[in-house]
């Protein structure tokens, strides 16, 4: 692969000291009855297994929030506070569930083991994250709970590292608490960046802004770390439980169960990074936040690191319908 920059489009390449109004490249785009009826604009990286930017379209160093992509990185520091968390509970502490029963259940586990409850989860109320999830939940007469919500795996182990250290559970979403301090630490020493700017994640939580290069290198730099640090032990609990990373419908889950040593994690406002076991990493953001746009281009980006098979296939299928028949599709264009 050879490095690309862009900020016009895949076609013509300019400079990167193009003016900063200037329009990202278009890295998708939907087609409906042989018509394009919209695009989907973003930036992407793509690390070699050195670490070097092989292919890069966009401002890939400008600050983004990565939402959920962080969450691997907020588990590490979970387990520098001494929370002794391991296998589908570290992997659910990294996770944005699917709100599947399985899920649910070990967040209450996960909770009485630091004696307790969902009462004391800060994350808000929500339901299933999956739509069949969501719709089974609903038809048996269930509402909108805490438990339920995608991030509560993250917060519940939040609250252990609180209920161990002796620290307030009540303020542990407040940027200067002792835990989200360690959060900060781990974002800046993972992807070799400042936090350039702290906001409020959808879950509450703290958010901390990192350019796409930095959010590649944090996930190569979990795949490759020691084993017994952290960062190794979320991304080989992630691994062995991708199914507790997202669920059973889920292209993370997917990608991590069909392609060994693969750490993959989304987020919101479509945001994705990966990293391969030899250090190939990838990170994207989808400007408009599209999560349609999100496979194809992720399909994409795995087929320019070499990632090929069936499940590259599957993750890249964002068909269009019309009436109940397939018209179009989502497909990248880079």
């Amino acid at each position: 692969m050879t490095t690309r920059r862009t900020t016009t489009g895949a076609a013509g390449a300019v400079s990167p000291s193009a003016a900063p109004d200037s329009l990202p490249p278009v890295l998708a785009e939907v087609v409906r009855s042989g018509f394009v009826e919209g695009r989907h604009r973003g930036s992407l990286v793509l690390l070699g297994a050195d670490g070097g930017v092989e292919f890069a379209l966009g401002d890939v160093d400008v600050p983004v929030f990565p939402r959920s992509s962080n969450k691997p990185l907020q588990a590490a520091a979970v387990l520098r506070a001494g929370v002794e968390l391991s296998g589908e509970r570290l992997a659910l502490a990294a996770a944005s569930h699917s709100g599947e029963a399985f899920h649910l259940d070990l967040v209450q586990k996960m909770l009485a083991e630091s004696g307790l409850t969902a009462d004391d989860l800060l994350n808000p109320a929500d339901l299933p994250l999956d739509r069949v999830e969501a719709e089974t939940y609903l038809a048996a007469g269930r509402v909108r709970d805490r438990v339920t919500m995608n991030c509560s795996g993250k917060h519940a182990a939040m609250l252990a590292a609180c209920a161990r250290n002796g620290w307030q559970l009540g303020t542990y979403l407040e940027p200067s608490h002792p835990l989200q301090r360690l959060v900060a630490e781990v974002v800046e020493e993972a992807s070799g960046e400042r936090v350039a700017a702290v906001g409020t994640d959808g879950c509450g939580a703290p958010l901390m802004a990192i350019g796409l290069t930095g959010l590649a290198r944090a996930f190569r730099h979990f795949v490759l770390a020691e084993p017994g640090t952290a960062e190794r032990r979320v991304a080989d609990a992630m691994r062995a439980h991708p199914e507790y990373v997202a669920g059973t419908r889920r292209a993370d889950t997917w990608l991590m169960r069909e392609v060994p040593g693969a750490l993959s994690k989304m987020g919101a406002e479509a945001v994705q990074a990966v990293a391969l076991a030899d250090g190939r990493a990838l990170a994207f953001k989808v400007d408009d936040g599209g999560l349609r746009a999100l496979g194809p281009v992720l399909a994409r980006a795995l087929g320019l690191l070499g990632v090929e098979g069936p499940v590259v296939a599957r993750i890249g299928r964002a068909p269009l319908l019309g009436g109940d028949a397939e018209v179009g599709e989502v497909r990248a264009v880079f």
